[in-house]
């Protein structure tokens, strides 16, 4: 089977059988090369990588084959990731050959960029399982979705390329579940959505905002678990993912994350954003079985509660519950 990730260059004959014929080609591909996402085998086809075994004037994406015809795939050595290990300790609430599931620390950010080019979480990962390099792209290896810096929590991170595209494809058909616990300003003692499309800020660029015309469908759930006239904490489940969102979502409706200097939620009770990502639940991409996973909030979180006298409950109890 090819892998993108593979360290050697790989080549295969791909026969058209007869439930592929009149699809396009790129399809057809994806349909024989299950460790690769419809973008990187496009991105083979324009690189000049597959050739067809009959005359042809070119091959593209949208070339629609018949049954019978052979294509020639040529897989170059994955590209070597240039991100270094480093020995930074790791909470792995789990871990198999497919996958990885890590409990993040607040402050530990998840992938290197502009402004922090180390001592990430992905730093970390390439030390712990190096075969991690490449899977999924060579910046951000293996990375399935992201935490913020200052939100604790669960994350789920692929180390095979099979793992990584259905972990993927999990997290845009909605099947990965996502659940957090949130402190937020103010009394919400109430169960409810927020449908309100999110993106970039018109003028703070490394903000987002609530965009009725221009952004995209953004659902997050809430329910509240304890509440008072400063504070509420909030059970919150993603319905889709995008950037801080919960953040957005909380502060749109007037109750920010308590402690969320950008998004209105600012307060001397805390340091950081009092965000954790608290449940987490997929079919594993090997054997298909439902796996679940919590992590109760860190010490910060139950001091913070304290702080706005609000009861901590009985962590493993508190779930999602579809009404």
């Amino acid at each position: 089977m090819l892998e993108p990730s593979s360290k050697a260059k790989q080549t295969a004959i791909l026969v058209v059988p007869p439930e592929q014929d009149a699809r396009r080609l790129d399809i057809f591909l994806v349909s024989q090369m299950p460790g690769f996402s419809r973008t990187q085998v496009q991105a083979l086809i324009e690189a000049g990588k597959v050739e067809a075994l009959f005359k042809i004037k070119a091959v593209r994406s949208n070339f629609i084959v018949s049954k019978g015809q052979s294509f020639q795939v040529n897989v170059p050595a994955a590209q070597k990731t240039d991100i270094p290990p480093e020995n930074i300790e790791l909470d792995v609430v789990y871990e198999d050959r497919s996958l990885i599931v890590i409990n993040k620390p607040k402050g530990l950010v998840v992938h290197p960029g502009a402004g922090n080019p180390s001592h990430t979480l992905i730093n970390a990962l390439v030390a712990h399982c190096p075969d991690i390099a490449g899977v999924g792209g060579v910046r951000r290896p293996g990375l399935v979705h992201r935490l913020d810096k200052d939100t604790s929590g669960l994350l789920v991170v692929a180390k095979t390329d099979v793992a990584y595209r259905q972990l993927v494809k999990q997290l845009k058909t909605r099947t990965l579940s996502r659940e957090y616990l949130g402190i937020v300003k103010g009394s919400l003692a109430e169960k409810g959505k927020v449908d309100a499309a999110i993106g970039r800020h018109s003028l703070a660029r490394k903000k987002m905002a609530v965009q009725s015309e221009t952004g995209k469908r953004s659902v997050t759930h809430f329910l509240c678990l304890a509440s008072n006239a400063d504070a509420s904490l909030m059970l919150l489940k993603l319905e889709t993912g995008r950037t801080h969102q919960i953040r957005v979502h909380m502060s749109y409706i007037h109750h920010p994350i308590l402690g969320d200097s950008i998004y209105g939620g600012d307060s001397s009770l805390v340091d950081r954003q009092m965000l954790h990502a608290f449940r987490l639940s997929f079919k594993h991409p090997r054997t298909g079985i439902t796996k679940s996973f919590y992590a109760a909030p860190p010490k910060d979180f139950a001091e913070t509660l304290a702080k706005v006298n609000l009861p901590a409950p009985k962590w493993h109890f508190v779930r999602w519950k579809e009404s």
